[in-house]
């Protein structure tokens, strides 16, 4: 019998992300865990969807960027001369880490490079984007103290269903 995703269970899922077209933008065949319950970087509508589902079970949530990633931000967004931005990054996807005078950290990808302008979108690449998370429960246990406390299960499952 299958222990059903509650709080303080350590869970592994797999998962693919698509968006509305069904294009795929991300997938994970290697489980993937939380602790179920805890802060943990799983958005919550992911958490809530999960609740009390068991090993095996398959789950499909549409996300909206509100519940998700939020909407794009301008201001995240910079351009300027190619003449201007060091060489390392003339190429899509190249990343840059800027800091702040608070000290707090934002990575920056470019995402367009044309008419001599270099394009670095500080957005998370989802934001703005209504996507379908389908998730797979492949393993569920009680967490550990110390999984408890991180959030983080310590391992990968002992076991896995194909």
């Amino acid at each position: 019998m299958s222990d059903k995703i509650t709080k303080n269970k350590a869970v592994y899922f797999t998962y693919v992300v698509t968006d509305l077209l069904g294009q795929v933008m991300e997938q994970s065949d290697i489980p993937m865990g939380y602790v179920h319950g805890v802060e943990s970087e799983l958005l919550p509508i992911l958490v809530q969807t999960l609740e009390n589902k068991t090993v095996g079970d398959h789950v499909e949530v549409t996300i909206e960027p509100e519940d998700g990633f939020g909407e794009v931000d301008r201001n995240l967004i910079y351009r300027d001369k190619v003449e201007n931005v060091p060489e390392e990054f003339h190429q899509i996807g190249a990343e840059a880490l800027f800091q702040n005078d608070q000290g707090e950290q934002r990575t920056f990808v470019v995402t367009d490079i044309s008419n001599g302008m270099v394009t670095l979108d500080g957005n998370h690449p989802y934001a703005g984007k209504t996507i379908i998370y389908k998730l797979t429960v492949m393993d569920v246990r009680d967490a550990e103290p110390d999984e408890i406390a991180t959030g983080r299960p310590d391992s990968m499952p002992p076991t896995v269903i194909h």
